[in-house]
């Protein structure tokens, strides 16, 4: 790999148990029936793991949309047009979009990552950040996507990112994308990992036609024989059938976890990248919360994959990081209750007969 790679794998570290055992201790004693606040409780002790804290307090929101080009895109597998990409980063930068809504509902900022748009976005917007690897992806359907270096490239841009955030006092980040095409680079990656076929995992993404589906089930199904990645590899997965923007987000991930942060999976793309962060380091595993299930058949299954389970069913998929961000205030909501509650001594309370 790389040494900023293998250093940043060999920082990440296992939730803290003490804290989850002190989180444990003090849900028992808080003012509610045992159990009551269901998931939640569940999930404010993965927060105290990550905190280290049984009171976790979580920082800053930081939405980061890693964006990028994909020459599968040539192959007809979206509904819309490769210029859709940079139009879009245009429009984040604007904050017309879905997730600048939910941004602002918030308070959240909103980070835009170009890995590799086939043309750059002329802005000095200092919400724009220019890691570009290359002018978008080859197509998985002729060849690898990218060479290894490549690869290694994304990873070790979206971990640098991850600094940055630590830095800024963020302590929950959502994980979202941009690019046209990329559903086939997720949809293909999943079924490499988990060896289901390509028909089970791939979906309409961003609204295909009846024949378009199977054409886009055609397009995977020659790119993995074609590209034959290893499972075994990640890197190697990223490398034949993925994304500059799913390498930036799979370095994202194992970044945030070494730096202890909260990680906020969104969707299909963002999820196939957090498949391939556990295989770089099963621990990163405790630093994600699912933030939804979306409709694509891809999607429940790389979650399954991982062991998460969403907090949220909306029926979305958009991407953008718009599922994820739609749950932050579920996780802050497991957080607060969690160290903001009072026990059933400081508030007077009787406890209930015990069972």
């Amino acid at each position: 790999m790389s040494a900023l790679l293998d250093a940043t794998v060999a920082s990440i570290r296992s939730l803290d148990t003490e804290a989850m055992r002190r989180a444990r201790a003090r849900q028992s004693h808080l003012t509610k029936p045992a159990d009551s606040l269901g998931r939640l409780e569940a999930l404010s002790i993965q927060l105290a793991g990550v905190t280290g804290t049984e009171r976790p307090r979580l920082g800053a929101t930081a939405i980061v949309i890693m964006a990028a080009d994909h020459g599968v895109a040539a192959e007809g597998v979206s509904a819309y047009p490769p210029s859709v990409t940079v139009e879009m980063i245009r429009n984040f930068l604007a904050g017309g979009a879905a997730i600048n809504a939910i941004a602002r509902m918030l308070n959240a900022r909103v980070t835009v990552v170009d890995m590799g748009t086939s043309t750059p976005v002329a802005s000095d917007d200092p919400r724009l950040i220019l890691r570009r690897v290359a002018a978008g992806t080859a197509n998985i359907a002729r060849g690898p996507a990218m060479t290894r270096g490549q690869a290694l490239t994304a990873v070790e841009a979206g971990i640098a990112i991850a600094e940055d955030l630590a830095g800024q006092r963020v302590g929950v980040v959502c994980a979202g994308e941009m690019g046209i095409g990329n559903t086939t680079a997720a949809s293909a990656i999943i079924a490499a990992v988990t060896r289901r076929p390509a028909a089970a995992v791939t979906g309409r993404g961003t609204g295909l036609d009846d024949a378009g589906l199977v054409r886009k089930v055609e397009v995977i199904e020659r790119a993995l024989r074609i590209n034959r990645p290893d499972p075994s590899d990640p890197l190697d997965v990223l490398a034949k059938v993925g994304g500059f923007e799913i390498g930036g987000l799979i370095g994202l991930m194992l970044g945030a976890a070494k730096r202890r942060l909260t990680i906020v999976v969104d969707g299909l793309i963002s999820t196939a990248a957090a498949l391939l962060a556990v295989r770089f380091s099963p621990a990163v595993q405790g630093y994600l919360v699912a933030g939804h299930r979306s409709v694509e058949p891809g999607h429940a299954v790389a979650l399954d994959a991982i062991g998460l389970e969403p907090l949220l069913a909306l029926e979305l998929r958009l991407g953008e990081g718009s599922g994820a961000a739609l749950a932050v205030p579920i996780v802050r909501a497991a957080a607060r209750t969690l160290a903001e509650m009072a026990t059933f001594e400081e508030a007077a309370v009787s406890p209930g007969a015990d069972p």
